[in-house]
């Protein structure tokens, strides 16, 4: 048995447990990696030592030690991150004085030397110790070998009865429920359960059984079920997940769409009415997040202040956001959350240029802390894909928000930040394809006039003015609160000659953005492409053009 900081890790149970004698479950892996810290406290592990002692002769990615390490500080409560150390460019380091306990008595464990290793050098013995104390750890190891491969069986087989905690999950979707008995309903529940089962087996935490097969499939962890009803004017579809085994309702959703839309949109639409809110659900099933009882109200709170955008309501969102984080400072979605909200500032160019320089780092810095904790959690890795649009990182946009739609393959709002990347990297019509993409999927609903006004942006940048009026104006009619859309249907209407509706709209832009002019409408340079820049220039003469002063 070893004793730290409050804690016995027990070889006889392969537990850990409190002094007072409460157990803390631990997975395998993460118990091993535990035992493997305990034994060599003070020393400077590097990561690929880690993960060749825990993961012998498989190859693993970062993400599964980075896993077992938030497991570990979460059952320390080492929030601080004071008994895991991360090391910057060398490792991890298990801050704490280690005791051994043998038939009662208790002897300390010095902590070895940290002397630098190889790959080829076994991580238990960096280094020539006495013949004693080579035995004693020649036994540990066994010991620790052996309580592994037995906490593994008895994990293996607890699992055949309950869905596992974190990790892989497996899903029977089964087919949707036609409410109302016709041929039409019956072909789009069917569709819609196809078209679910291809986006979730996209997802590499997920095995999905289709619905055709979910009838005769093995005991899964978790059975996705709904039905879909159409009324007069639209449809309604309802879905939840339940527990394989208990039948226990662990998550549940509802949408509903109008009759008056493309039947195509319509299928894409509902399909990612469900999809999109149970992505997210398993997603954050699959991560140790540390989630403040309030924080989905406040996150809520702050988007609806969001949908109307003018700088006062920015301003109360921010403030709501950033009182709950004060109050929940490891909370993640609220780290993630107000990020995202200050990407947002920036990008309304209402700050000053010293508060946008401080707004960005702030939001740089909340980011990062988040993904060293949860680099797999997609609230966080879509702020940071955000992130890295706004200040011009475009390549690594992309390959960013690449990620989070492996992720969550219905995310309008990746969909979107991916678009305006496309876009100032001269891509244009991929570019309109993301965002008529996120259009076909509208959600999340907060984000929706984003993507139309993108959407519009590359139609006018492609001198498609009328198409773009068409998207611009449905992104103004939710809302108008920006300047910018308006300036953009003045550059439509000037292009199609029609001057006096593009000095209409362009004075209605300056009254919500009376500072405007044109040094300050276009969004920073750096990065951008030859056609991009050579678009943008048209498109600024256009609004000199409308009534934006040059100065």
């Amino acid at each position: 048995m070893l004793r730290f900081a409050g804690f016995e890790l027990d070889f006889d149970r392969a537990e850990l447990r409190k002094l007072d004698g409460e157990a803390i479950k631990l997975r395998p892996k993460t118990l091993a990696l535990l035992h493997l810290f305990a034994i060599n406290p003070g020393r400077v592990l590097s990561k690929q030592e880690l993960m060749t002692a825990i993961w012998p002769n498989i190859h693993v990615g970062e993400d599964s030690l980075f896993q077992c390490i938030r497991e570990i500080r979460t059952a320390l409560h080492d929030e601080s991150r004071q008994l895991i150390k991360s090391v910057s460019g060398r490792g991890y380091l298990f801050n704490a004085d280690v005791c051994e306990s043998s038939a009662g008595d208790i002897a300390p464990v010095p902590p070895p030397m940290d002397a630098p290793t190889t790959a080829a050098d076994n991580i238990l013995e960096p280094a020539p110790v006495p013949r004693q104390r080579r035995r004693t750890r020649q036994w540990w190891l066994l010991a620790a070998m052996l309580i592994v491969c037995v906490a593994a069986a008895l994990y293996a087989l607890s699992v055949i009865h309950r869905p596992a905690e974190v990790g892989a999950y497996s899903i029977a979707i089964t087919p949707l429920e036609a409410r109302s008995p016709d041929a039409m309903t019956t072909a789009m529940a069917a569709n819609i359960a196809d078209h679910l089962t291809d986006g979730l087996s996209t997802i590499g935490n997920i095995r999905v059984i289709a619905p055709r097969a979910a009838s005769s499939s093995p005991p899964t962890d978790f059975i996705l079920r709904g039905d879909l009803q159409r009324d007069a004017d639209r449809w309604v579809i309802q879905a939840r997940l339940v527990e394989g085994t208990t039948g226990q309702v662990r998550w549940s959703s509802s949408a509903s769409i109008p009759l008056s839309l493309d039947p195509a949109i319509q299928q894409s639409r509902l399909t990612a009415g469900v999809g999109y809110p149970l992505a997210l659900f398993i997603n954050a099933l699959s991560h140790s997040v540390q989630r403040s009882a309030d924080s989905k109200i406040v996150i809520d709170q702050a988007n609806a202040y969001n949908s109307q955008t003018t700088p006062e309501r920015l301003a109360a969102a921010r403030g709501m956001l950033e009182k709950a984080l004060a109050k929940h400072p490891n909370d993640v979605d609220l780290q993630a959350a107000l990020a995202a909200h200050l990407i947002r500032e920036v990008q309304m160019e209402w700050l000053t240029p010293e508060g946008a320089s401080a707004a960005e780092s702030r939001a740089r810095n909340l980011l990062e802390s988040a993904l060293e904790y949860e680099p797999d959690y997609v609230p966080v890795l879509q702020a940071y894909c955000r992130l890295l649009m706004t200040t011009n990182h475009f390549v690594e946009s992309l390959v960013a928000c690449q990620k989070v739609l492996l992720l969550q393959p219905w995310d309008g709002a990746t969909l979107f930040h991916m678009g305006i990347s496309q876009l100032q990297l001269g891509r244009v019509e991929d570019a309109l394809a993301s965002f008529k993409q996120a259009d076909a999927f509208d959600m999340p609903a907060v984000s929706r006039w984003t993507w139309l006004l993108g959407a519009g942006v590359a139609l006018v940048h492609l001198d498609r003015n009328e198409e773009a009026l068409s998207w611009l104006y449905r992104s103004l009619a939710i809302t108008p609160g920006t300047g910018r859309t308006s300036m953009l249907i003045a550059t439509a209407y000037e292009a199609l000659g029609q001057h006096e509706k593009a000095k209409e709209a362009m004075k209605e832009a300056l009254k919500i953005r009376p500072q405007s002019n044109a040094t300050n409408v276009p969004l920073r340079t750096k990065n951008e492409s030859p056609r991009y820049l050579a678009g943008s220039d048209r498109i600024i003469k256009l609004m000199i053009a409308a009534g934006l002063p040059e100065k």
